[in-house]
């Protein structure tokens, strides 16, 4: 297990942790020596609108540097994490699946730009013999969220009753066990250059809210911010959230990807992975319990 900085999520796992930076290339042979299969998953998130220099260093050149230390080591087969945000989803009544562009040019994020050009790296290495499959989960969600993610923040936002609006939008969300289900998949049986996308089920923030009060009591915000409203205010919210030393969760970036597309297609996965993906409702309500029993929300009363 190749850790950078924060090694929480791994404590009392039986696995070694060798420290290491996808940055830098030297430290990734430590850990890949004798490796079967790498599965990488380290990258930089974002849903801000600037920082692309950070961004490509750690998704893009820090790709290249897993996919080299893999060739290196005789590494068998490297199952890299991409991301829905990766694919172009516009026009929005066009279903995305595995064939959709990729999301290239400055009208995407930096963070998809980023994503989108890892991916390049590992279909480019394949193209040169290295053994690689590429999957892309969509808005992923589920209990063990250490950090919180962005989407466990929201959720935690919700259930705290901390969270004064909803905006006009959605996204295809997928538990993360079923994500880690099908790239084991993937890992197993896929052949070479393929690419799945591992999507789950779209629903609204509205819908999300409302399955969160269904599970905790906390009344659903009642206002439904439009997406014109909230793209033109993003840019405030964006800067008071830094001003008070937080992670902001509106902005002009996240804007733009909750406007998503409705009909993005997992058939391929579940066609030659056997994936199935599990109810929403479930997903919320285990991600909720977990949140509680870390603490992190009052344990319902039964």
């Amino acid at each position: 297990m190749l850790v950078h900085c924060n090694a929480s999520s791994f404590e009392n796992l039986d696995v070694q942790k060798v420290q290491g930076d996808i940055c830098h290339a030297d430290s990734l042979n430590a850990a890949f020596e004798g490796a079967e299969i790498v599965y990488h998953l380290a990258a930089r998130v974002s849903i801000e609108a600037s920082g692309w220099e950070r961004l490509h260093a750690i998704n893009t050149t820090g790709t290249r540097n897993v996919i080299d230390a893999c060739v290196k080591n005789n590494v068998r087969r490297l199952v890299h994490f991409s991301s829905i945000d990766a694919i172009e989803q516009k026009p929005v009544d066009i279903p995305v699946d595995e064939k959709s562009p990729p999301a290239h040019g400055r009208k995407h994020p930096p963070y998809d730009r980023s994503k989108a050009a890892g991916e390049a790296e590992v279909q480019a290495a394949v193209e040169k013999g290295l053994d690689a499959v590429i999957v892309n989960p969509t808005s992923i969600i589920g209990p063990y969220d250490f950090q919180p993610s962005y989407q466990g923040q929201m959720l935690l936002s919700m259930a705290r009753g901390k969270l004064p609006a909803l905006v006009n939008g959605g996204f295809d969300w997928v538990d993360v066990r079923d994500v880690v289900f099908g790239a084991m998949q993937a890992a197993k049986s896929a052949p070479c250059g393929s690419k799945y996308i591992l999507g789950g089920h779209w629903a609204s923030l509205a819908e999300i809210a409302r399955m969160v009060e269904e599970t905790t009591g906390i009344s659903s915000p009642g206002f439904i911010c439009p997406l014109w409203l909230a793209s033109a205010g993003a840019p405030l919210v964006t800067a008071f959230e830094h001003l008070r030393g937080r992670r902001p969760l509106y902005t002009r970036a996240s804007v733009i990807a909750i406007n998503s597309n409705r009909n993005i297609s997992h058939e391929k996965a579940e066609r030659e992975l056997d994936y199935h993906p599990r109810p929403l409702e479930q997903t919320i309500h285990d991600t909720l319990a977990w949140f509680a029993e870390c603490g992190q929300l009052p344990k319902k009363s039964k």
